[in-house]
C-alpha cells in the first residue's frame, strides 16, 4: 500500500529468498522507474514489490502471481491489481491476504465488481522468519528504520481505506502488527498515543546504539548526535 512498505519487504526478500531476482518499484523512484520496469520485463523469472503504481497501464507478460499483501482502498483497483496477470489467453493465479476481521470484502467485491472469489486454505509447515528480519534490524540501522516507517505508513494508509466499515483502524492488532514487521520496538505515532501493547514484547536493547552498515551514513549519524548532545 506505500512506498515505504515496498522499500522495507523488497529488501528483507532480497535477504531471505536466495537464487530468485527481487526488484522493488514504486511512485517515488521517477527517474529510476522506467530502468526498473524494463529490467524486470527481461527477467526469465523473478519477483517484483510494488506499489499501485504497477496497478494499470503496464504489461508483463508471463505474470504467474500476482500477490496481494494489502487489499486495495479502492474495489476498482482490486481487478486492475489481478489484471497484471493471465494476460492475452494466458492463466494465472491471483491472491489477496485478508484478516478474519476483514472478509466481509469478499461479498463486497464480488457485488461491487462482479468478482467472485474462492478462499485458499492457510499453508501449513511455514518457516519463521521474523527472526532472521529482527537479526537483520539489529545488525543494520537501515533495515531498523525502514521497518518502523513501514509499520507507520501502513497504520496511516489503513486508517484512510475507502472501505472503512470493513478495514477499521480501531480493530487493528496493533500487536501483532508489529510482530509481524519485526519491530525491536514499537514507534511513536499519534495512533498509538495512550495505548498499552501487553502482548508485543520490546527488544531489550538500546535501539540508539544500533548503527548503520553504510560507514558514511553512520559517520553522519554520530556527528548529528554530538551535536544534539
Amino acid at each position: 500500500s506505500t512506498c515505504a512498505c515496498v522499500e522495507y519487504y523488497g529488501k528483507a526478500l532480497e535477504s531471505l529468498i536466495k537464487h530468485v531476482k527481487i526488484m522493488s518499484i514504486h511512485g517515488k523512484m521517477k527517474h529510476k522507474r522506467n530502468k526498473i520496469f524494463t529490467e524486470f520485463r527481461k527477467l526469465p523469472g523473478g519477483i517484483l514489490v510494488c506499489t499501485d503504481v504497477m496497478a494499470r497501464g503496464v504489461d508483463i507478460p508471463e505474470v504467474n502471481w500476482v500477490l496481494q499483501y494489502d487489499p486495495p482502498s479502492s474495489a476498482s483497483a482490486f481487478v486492475h491489481r489481478c489484471g497484471r496477470t493471465a494476460r492475452i489467453g494466458n492463466v494465472g493465479s491471483a491472491l489477496v491476504f485478508l484478516l478474519p476481521m476483514e472478509e466481509s470484502y469478499v461479498n463486497f467485491l464480488a457485488i461491487n465488481q462482479k468478482c467472485p472469489m474462492q478462499e485458499m486454505k492457510p499453508q501449513t509447515n511455514v518457516s519463521d522468519l521474523l527472526p532472521k528480519l529482527k537479526s537483520m534490524a539489529l545488525a543494520d540501522r537501515a533495515v531498523f528504520e525502514k521497518g518502523m516507517k513501514a509499520f507507520v505508513s501502513y497504520v496511516q494508509a489503513y486508517a484512510k481505506h475507502e472501505c472503512n466499515l470493513i478495514f477499521r483502524i480501531k480493530d487493528l492488532d496493533f500487536a501483532g502488527l508489529a510482530k509481524g514487521f519485526a519491530l525491536l520496538k514499537m514507534p511513536k505515532m499519534p495512533e498509538l498515543r495512550g495505548r498499552c501493547f501487553p502482548d508485543f514484547t520490546p527488544v531489550a536493547v538500546d535501539t540508539d546504539s544500533i548503527s548503520f552498515k553504510d560507514k558514511n551514513r553512520e559517520k553522519q549519524r554520530q556527528k548529528q548526535l554530538e551535536q544534539q548532545r
